[in-house]
């Protein structure tokens, strides 16, 4: 199958990675097939809206037998890009970017890391899962002999916009942004924004609302 000509909707772009996730653990406990239903549970969406996902990718299943899972995981892989090798560079190796760092989940997804830059000159040559720290000076000549697609910025939020306009100057088109800030790119650059920050306080408003109304618990006041 080639990848489909026609532009995908953006919130389905955005479930795909779920329904791979899904497809890997269906296989890692060796089930070869399953339903529209068993999938749509693994991946925690309704099963009306995974079929309406899939039927862009042109794949409809076969009835009365489902999905062949291993199939669809490549189908899957095949339209996000993720059959092919993609070069990254991650710049600020504080705590988050030290950890990015030893993500083990970029390289068994297709993500190679070939850079980790940053610009404190005592942290140069320091081994990172057996990666140098480098001066972020070197970012168009590594960008330009790895040819890189794809720069994760995880740096502070005050370094964040520059950064990424080095990145852009370079040549990378797709930023992933862990800094706590809206960066400003041209229309032909994709940012997205990862907020660790926002996602506990969205967690805390649902919290919130779990618990039972206490009088005089933070967040009451004035609640009648």
């Amino acid at each position: 199958m080639t990848v489909s000509p026609t532009r995908i909707p953006e919130a389905t772009v955005a479930r795909l990675p779920v329904y791979l996730r899904a497809l890997n653990s269906l296989l890692d406990s060796d089930i070869r097939s399953c339903s529209s239903e068993e999938l749509a549970t693994a991946a925690g969406v309704n099963s009306a809206k995974l079929r309406k996902d899939l039927s862009h990718l042109g794949s409809y299943g076969t009835r009365g037998v489902g999905y062949d899972v291993e199939y669809l995981r490549y189908q899957i892989s095949r339209e996000i890009g993720l059959t092919q090798d993609w070069p990254v560079v991650i710049v600020g190796i504080g705590n988050l970017g030290h950890a990015l760092a030893n993500f083990s989940g970029f390289s068994s997804r297709g993500f190679r890391t070939v850079a980790l830059l940053d610009a404190d000159e005592s942290r140069h040559g320091e081994l990172v899962a057996g990666c140098p720290i480098r001066d972020f000076g070197e970012l168009g000549q590594i960008v330009r002999e790895h040819g890189v697609a794809i720069g994760v910025i995880a740096t502070p939020a005050s370094a964040a916009q520059a950064v990424c306009d080095q990145m852009i100057a370079a040549g990378i088109r797709s930023v992933l942004n862990f800094a706590p800030t809206v960066l400003s790119v041209p229309e032909d650059v994709d940012v997205r924004m990862v907020d660790l920050s926002s996602e506990l306080q969205i967690l805390a408003y649902h919290e919130q609302r779990k618990a039972p109304h206490v009088e005089g618990a933070p967040g009451t006041e004035g609640v009648a």
